[in-house]
């Protein structure tokens, strides 16, 4: 396998990390700090260090870093990781107001408020979480742009996990039109959870969708009908912004060996070629150059590093590569949701929540995230959470494509959610 050089690539840049630590290689600040204060940032002079690359955001003038910082948690005492993550390139932060019950817009806030010189440098994303009309859409906006402390929002997802194309309507498409006029906004989207394929599809025949945040991963790829959809929405010049780019299973007891024999499969594979798994999946959704940027979680300094360096390591994936993630994904489909609810719904049609449920089991499972799955369960109407374990699912699980247990899942969930 070929490499070519950068003037620090990855194995030189974690090298160094592990000699002297994250804090010696990164920008010093000129301008002092307060000594007890650690979160406190001074105004930054150009970076010492390579910064994550930029691409454009669909048909936008905007430029974005192709690795985003996506912001699920309490971010309030956790100043340090904006920022680094302004230090390493990494200035696109995405947030919402139900994250971390409103710490994480909280928090950003709270940084913005210190460093307000820093508001420039950062495209900052934020959705309506829970709105329902148009009204709603318009108060989300104004609370969070207070708790932002910042006068417009970069990206402005007008809805929070879309379900039907029918959500995005004319009296909201004529909002956008005043936001933006407002200088509230600069640019709009949605993000999106399920029914990826035939909501890409129906979207790419609009004209005024800026971008879309979606679940993309090694999986999601091997559903022919969604590259197609990825690619008319690049084609509308519609910005597309990746998140669930590693693809986690819901691991369960009901698959938990093939998923280890599969696992080490894969991981050895990548060691031995010097990425853990999470940064070849990165690398992989970044070889889609119609990705403008891949969204990632990353909670402290390491991963958000590690991270970075894999995006700046100029290695070229190979068909090789991409053949060890098919047969991955097509060795542990059972344990992954690929969000179908088109096909789940119409036969349960008292049961809307199956795939809302499946991706709450797999943030408790592998994102650790216990608290933020509870919470989105416990939203679902208490008369569906009562018939949940009373459900016949089997019509559901004979035309799931990932073959996923579907009634099994169901009860662990309600022993681990409820």
């Amino acid at each position: 396998m070929k490499k070519k050089q950068n003037k620090m690539d990855r194995r030189d840049f974690l090298k160094t990390i592990g000699a002297v630590g994250v804090g010696s290689v990164l920008p010093s600040c000129d301008a002092k700090a307060e000594p007890n204060d650690p979160n406190a940032v001074a105004k930054m002079p150009g970076p010492a260090l390579p910064q994550v690359p930029k691409r454009k955001l669909g048909r936008t003038s905007i430029e974005v870093p192709c690795l985003s910082l996506g912001l699920m948690y309490d971010l309030i005492e956790k100043q340090i990781i904006l920022r680094k993550s302004v230090e390493l390139g990494i200035s696109f932060w995405d947030t919402a107001p139900a994250y971390a019950g409103g710490n994480s817009e909280l928090g950003i806030g709270k940084f913005l408020a210190k460093n307000p010189e820093v508001r420039k440098d950062v495209f900052l994303a934020t959705k309506a979480s829970g709105a329902r009309t148009v009204n709603d859409v318009e108060k989300c906006l104004q609370a969070s742009l207070k708790r932002l402390n910042t006068s417009y929002i970069d990206l402005y997802h007008g809805v929070h996990a879309l379900t039907d194309p029918e959500q995005l309507t004319d009296e909201l498409k004529q909002w956008v039109k005043d936001a933006k006029k407002r200088k509230l906004i600069r640019s709009f989207g949605f993000s999106m959870h399920t029914n990826i394929a035939e909501n890409l599809a129906a979207v790419a025949k609009l004209d005024w969708i800026d971008a879309i945040m979606t679940s993309y991963n090694f999986r999601l790829m091997q559903d022919a009908k969604i590259p197609e959809a990825i690619d008319a929405c690049y084609n509308k010049g519609i910005g597309l912004i990746a998140m669930k780019t590693t693809g986690k299973t819901i691991v369960s007891w009901a698959r938990q060996d093939i998923e280890t024999k599969e696992d080490k499969k894969l991981i050895d594979h990548f060691l031995q070629r010097g990425f853990g798994e999470e940064q070849a999946t990165i690398k992989l959704v970044l070889d889609d150059k119609r990705i403008s940027s891949a969204c990632v979680g990353m909670e402290n300094v390491a991963i958000l590093s590690s991270n970075q360096a894999a995006v700046l390591d100029k290695t070229e994936l190979t068909k090789e590569h991409f053949e060890v993630f098919r047969e991955y994904a097509k060795a542990t489909c059972s344990g992954y949701c690929a969000g179908c609810a088109n096909i789940c719904n119409p036969v349960l049609p008292d049961m809307p929540y199956v795939s809302d449920i499946m991706r709450y089991l797999m943030y408790y499972n592998t994102y650790g995230d216990k608290d933020r799955a509870r919470g989105l369960f416990a939203r679902i109407p208490r008369e569906v959470r009562n018939k949940l374990l009373r459900t016949d699912y089997s019509v559901a699980e004979a035309r799931c494509p990932q073959q996923l247990p579907i009634g099994k899942l169901i009860a662990e969930a309600i022993s681990k959610l409820a």
